[in-house]
């Protein structure tokens, strides 16, 4: 009898086993919900690109911020557990993200368009690059994040006003230039910590 039921017990493991689902229910690493929300972001950045709501570079930065989340999400999960409070804060993560994907989605303002200015574009992908990082060391506060970001976007909106018309000239390629230089150089004061009183 004893060995009756240790075979079925056996058998009853190797079935959990061979439908997977023996190790995240006995180690709580299944995810499913915060693996569709990042799914569900990952499709609406692409939709904030195709329809010029997100510029590349705004672009990159959430994939970014998706991909850090989702390392992190891997880390906890290599331990063995993700406990119900490190699952409510990798939720509370992919919440402001998809809700920052919706806000730039919701603003009217197309801003992509296509145009020869990729060294005015790598411009704005490096500078937004350096107010996260600024943002990450401590020298640059979220506040200051979104007023630097904005600036980025108005810039962004400029460089569409002027390939509006298919030809973006000497003048406008160095108004641009000289707008993305001011940012670039307040940004690297702020990550010096050169504040202007």
């Amino acid at each position: 009898m004893k060995s009756k039921l240790l075979t079925t017990s056996l058998l009853v493991s190797a079935l959990f086993v061979g439908f997977g689902l023996a190790p995240a229910m006995a180690q709580g690493t299944n995810t499913p919900a915060i693996d569709s929300a990042q799914q569900a972001i990952g499709a609406r950045i692409q939709q904030g690109m195709a329809s010029g709501h997100i510029t590349p570079s705004e672009a990159r930065a959430l994939y970014r911020r998706d991909r850090e989340i989702e390392m992190r999400e891997n880390r906890l999960k290599s331990s063995g557990n993700v406990t119900p409070q490190e699952r409510q804060q990798l939720r509370a993560d992919l919440d402001g993200l998809s809700a920052e994907v919706e806000r730039m989605i919701a603003n009217r303002s197309v801003v992509a368009q296509p145009g020869n200015t990729n060294g005015i574009d790598n411009r704005e992908f490096n500078i937004s690059q350096r107010i996260d990082e600024g943002v990450r060391s401590g020298r640059i506060t979220q506040r200051e994040a979104v007023r630097l970001h904005s600036r980025e976007r108005d810039i962004a909106r400029l460089e569409v006003r002027f390939k509006r018309d298919g030809v973006v000239t000497p003048q406008e390629r160095s108004q641009l230039r000289n707008e993305l230089t001011r940012l670039s150089d307040e940004v690297e004061r702020m990550i010096r910590n050169e504040r202007r009183g």
